[in-house]
């Protein structure tokens, strides 16, 4: 959600990273959660910022990112297509 950027981010591998984080602090949250009570959902608040708001984010951002490049959006008075890049 940077700039005009849309979900997507500048590498896949970083982008990888931020969903293995974010999925590990989720299911670390309710893993947990019998071992360490309520302090294990101090975990959510991580997951959520490293999908920069909800998984399906992260999604978008993943096909984004895959697509960077191959395909590129150009409106032109008002009406937009999809182009191969």
């Amino acid at each position: 959600m940077a700039g005009d950027r849309g979900y997507g981010s500048r590498t896949l591998a970083g982008h990888l990273a931020r969903g293995g984080v974010g999925f590990a602090a989720l299911l670390g949250a309710f893993a947990l959660l019998p071992f360490a009570g309520p302090v294990a959902l101090l975990l959510l608040p991580v997951g959520l910022l490293a999908f920069r708001g909800c998984p399906t984010c992260w999604v978008i951002g993943l096909v984004e990112t895959v697509s960077r490049g191959r395909l590129q959006r150009e409106c032109v008075d008002g009406r937009c297509e999809l182009r191969k890049g």
